[in-house]
Formats: structure tokens, sequence, C-alpha cells
């Protein structure tokens, strides 16, 4: 039996100072098989030259934010596992196949989580920065770090587009109304560069009261139905 594919995506947007670490790190990793794709998310940067500077599977499109950006590269993966890599970020190279390894010994596990170590590039830990209560790592457990099944992510229909940001916690929210087996490992599975730049950075609350909201309304409306 041969390990599963899995589809490595990242949405890159202006992204030329990080984006070849970032990508050297996917293709360091120590399983196969895998795929890396980029869907360049209309960027005026060297971004399109760095991406296709390595063997992965290169779109672009206009700007339209992450998480539609994200939802391109799952229509053009091939992998029956997705996981998922900013262009800012470094993957340990035992990433794949810590995650592989527990969906496929897991079936009932539909998503796999890790641990994150962050990384200050020329900035101070920020003020709202704190230890995650449980694990005692900084900002706690990184939502982006998932291995998720295809298949859910299908189901699911991918992101929700509307979200500038925090994407990922509105889709986990989906994720546990659907009673998907989500499990945590102890390993660091993403090293999480914070450089000022990162998209919330200065925005460190996600508009987790609109997720919630709209899951309360999904449950009126099903128990109405």
């Amino acid at each position: 039996m041969t390990d599963p594919l899995v589809s490595v995506i990242t949405a890159a947007y202006n992204s030329e100072a990080y984006l070849s670490e970032a990508l050297d790190s996917a293709f360091a990793q120590d399983y196969s098989p895998f795929e890396v794709i980029v869907v360049d998310d209309g960027s005026g940067d060297r971004t399109a030259e760095i991406a296709q500077a390595h063997p992965v599977v290169y779109i672009r499109q206009e700007n339209a934010g992450a998480a539609a950006a994200r939802n391109t590269a799952l229509k053009h993966a091939r992998g029956e596992l997705i996981t998922f890599l900013d262009a800012d970020d470094v993957l340990p190279t035992n990433k794949i196949s810590l995650q592989a390894k527990h969906l496929v010994d897991h079936p009932e596990v539909g998503c796999v989580l890790g641990r994150q170590e962050i990384v200050f590039d020329g900035v101070a830990p920020p003020e709202w920065l704190q230890r995650d209560p449980i694990y005692g790592d900084l900002e706690g457990i990184p939502l982006l770090c998932m291995m998720a099944r295809r298949s859910i992510l299908d189901e699911l229909g991918g992101f929700d587009s509307t979200y500038s940001f925090a994407e990922d916690r509105e889709l986990l929210i989906r994720m546990r109304e659907r009673g998907v087996g989500i499990a945590v490992l102890d390993e660091i599975v993403l090293y999480r560069r914070f450089h000022g730049r990162n998209q919330n950075f200065d925005r460190p609350q996600p508009p987790i009261f609109r997720s919630l909201k709209e899951k309360l309304e999904r449950a009126r409306s099903t128990a109405a139905g």
C-alpha cells in the first residue's frame, strides 16, 4: 500500500522576502509523494519568479484574498490529504510524515493539528501574544498547521472567502459542527514567522463573534427545518 498523496497549498501575495525559504522547507520533507501548489494572489513583486524557480504547480489570479487563493488551490489539488504553508513560514522536515501517518493510522480523525514555534524576525513580541494554558506555547495551536482529508474540505466547501482573515478559525468551527474528528500532535509542525507585516500582527482579535453568530444561525435553521 502506497502512502497517500499530500497537496501542500501556499497562498502568496507580494511574498518575495520569504517565499523561497518557505518552499525550500516544503521540498525538504522526508515524505513522499507530495505536490506543492502556489497560488499567486495578484502579486506585484518577484513572487511569480521565485515560485516558478521551484517545481510547484503555479497559478496566478487577480487579488482576492488568502481564503479565495486557498480555494483556488483546492480545485487544482490532486492529493487525498491537504495541508497548508503560509508564504512567510517554514516547515520542519517531518511535518508531512507526522501528520499523514496520524491520519492513515486513525481513520476516525479527519483533521490533525500540531504545535508551533514562533520566530521573531526583527520585531519584538506584540503585547497581545500569550502562552497557551495547556501546551505553554506562544499563541497556542495554529489552525493553519492543519492537515485534513480532502473529502472533508470538499464537503465543507473550503474556506469562506468573505473573511479577510481568521478564515481558518471559521473553517474549524464548521468542522466541529459536522462532528469531524480533530487531533492535536505534541510535535512541532510549523515554524511561524512574525515580521511585523503579518496580516494579523496588529489585529490580534479575529472575527470570532461573526463565526459564532453564523454557527448559531445554522443551528436554528437546522432545528426549524
